[in-house]
């Protein structure tokens, strides 16, 4: 009796897939993706993206029941992974959806159908 190995199993049961190479946009989308796993820093994305301009970091902090340190943290984790940029004006901070960020999301998006992987009809793996 033969062993059955990942090789085998591949050629008896699907067709052998193309699986695109990762890299460094894969390394910078896990980060972003990090950063954005956080339900507080998801909103605070959208309420940076619905300003259209640098959004005050009072404003950010009057739409939570949240601590000002925590407030800061979660900017600073945004901060970090290359989200968003934060800009003194005065005493106030100023934050802003980095341009690249909008145009790496994109594009991640409008591959999705490009990078879905589907069986042949009527075969399925096991």
């Amino acid at each position: 009796m033969q062993a059955v190995t990942s090789q085998t199993r591949t050629s008896a049961c699907c067709v052998q897939l193309e699986v695109p190479e990762r890299g460094t946009r894969s390394a910078s989308l896990v980060s972003l993706f990090k950063a954005m796993g956080d339900e507080t820093r998801l909103e605070m994305l959208s309420l940076m993206a619905d300003a259209g301009e640098p959004l005050c970091v009072c404003h950010i902090e009057s739409h939570f029941a949240l601590s000002q340190p925590t407030i800061s943290h979660h900017l600073r984790v945004l901060r970090v992974a290359g989200v968003v940029d934060a800009e003194r004006r005065g005493t106030w901070m100023y934050y802003s959806i980095l341009p690249s960020v909008r145009v790496d999301l994109a594009a991640f998006v409008r591959a999705l159908p490009k990078r879905a992987f589907k069986t042949p009809r009527g075969r399925a793996c096991t």
